[in-house]
């Protein structure tokens, strides 16, 4: 089924200097031909910012939202439910909307929304992308190429392998999927791996996809220690 809101949800706390380029992207994005018919809303979840963050986001003609929770979890579902009572103030039910999730520090593809909403009409309850880096400064030489290989070790299995990669900056969901499993959590690290398992636990159909991967950052210094940029910093230590 088409939805006719896709809301994309953006958790920012202090990222004034990075969001210019996602919110760039994304506008990039929701002009896509393929999404006439579409409203796209954008919201920006300002998380305990002390920065111009939710100014930038205005500028841009983003929703903003203030969220005061102690999680990224917190954030991007108070994000996630400013999407549903919009839609629900405009008449439109939870299963025709699509809640799309990226980060701050991440750039999407153009055709990223495009496939978003191909997957909402797919019928499918959530989507799972991946990510890459460009940008390696200031990590050790090895750590491109240790990060994709170990990345990477699913395309071994040969044609037809499905990655196993959960990711906040690339997924999708359905609205009435959603709030069927309580939406994101409100967890400090992993908040999307436990989405997806609880979403998985309920039944419902996830596609994993290795089309339209968003590009992220691999900064040194990451806001919550367990996620990405742990994992970066295990490999540059090894």
């Amino acid at each position: 089924m088409i939805p006719e809101l896709l809301g994309v949800v953006v958790p920012a706390r202090d990222e004034a200097g990075v969001l210019p380029a996602c919110l760039a992207a994304l506008a990039v994005a929701a002009a896509d031909p393929e999404l006439a018919g579409v409203a796209v809303r954008v919201v920006v979840v300002a998380h305990r910012c002390t920065d111009a963050t939710a100014a930038v986001a205005a500028a841009a003609g983003a929703v903003v939202v203030e969220a005061h929770g102690e999680t990224v979890g917190d954030a991007r579902h108070a994000g996630s439910l400013a999407v549903l009572a919009e839609a629900a103030a405009a008449g439109v039910p939870p299963h025709r909307v699509w809640l799309a999730s990226t980060d701050a520090d991440s750039v999407v593809p153009a055709g990223w929304l495009a496939l978003q909403r191909a997957a909402a009409e797919s019928g499918v309850d959530a989507v799972l992308g991946l990510v890459q880096v460009r940008d390696w400064t200031g990590h050790p030489p090895h750590v491109a190429a240790a990060f994709a290989q170990e990345y990477d070790r699913w395309r071994a299995d040969g044609p037809g392998a499905v990655h196993p990669h959960v990711h906040g900056a690339n997924l999708g969901v359905r609205g009435d999927a959603y709030l069927a499993v309580g939406g994101f959590p409100p967890l400090a690290v992993s908040e999307d791996a436990a989405l997806v398992g609880a979403l998985a636990l309920a039944g419902r159909t996830v596609l994993r996809t290795p089309s339209s991967p968003v590009v992220t950052s691999a900064r040194r210094h990451p806001r919550a220690r367990g996620g990405f940029g742990t994992d970066l910093d295990r490999l540059a230590g090894e």
